[in-house]
């Protein structure tokens, strides 16, 4: 059903999301970072977003491009005033250094 909303408008964020959280729950990496990094190039301000492909690649084994993104997540989070996102990408982080 996601994949028909997409279909119809690419530009759904929140149906991106839910299709990246779907291939993610699926253990489906490569294609779940595909859809997040899709999301993030149409909206960067999508804060949830970075935490989870962060979470995505924490699970996958990849800390260095988790922590990127976690940063960037971060950055986003404080340009659009989210602070509970924030603080939670900031204690993930934390457990990745």
């Amino acid at each position: 059903m996601l994949k028909e909303i997409l279909t119809q408008n690419p530009q759904d964020s929140f149906a991106r999301y839910g299709l990246a959280m779907e291939y993610a729950n699926r253990g489906e990496v490569e294609t779940a970072l595909a859809e997040f990094s899709k999301l993030l190039e149409l909206n960067p301000d999508y804060t949830a977003a970075y935490q989870m492909v962060a979470q995505t690649l924490m699970k996958a084994g990849r800390s260095q491009e988790a922590r990127d993104k976690l940063e960037a997540g971060i950055a986003c989070a404080a340009r659009t005033g989210n602070a509970h996102a924030r603080a939670e990408m900031e204690a993930l982080l934390d457990e990745l250094r």
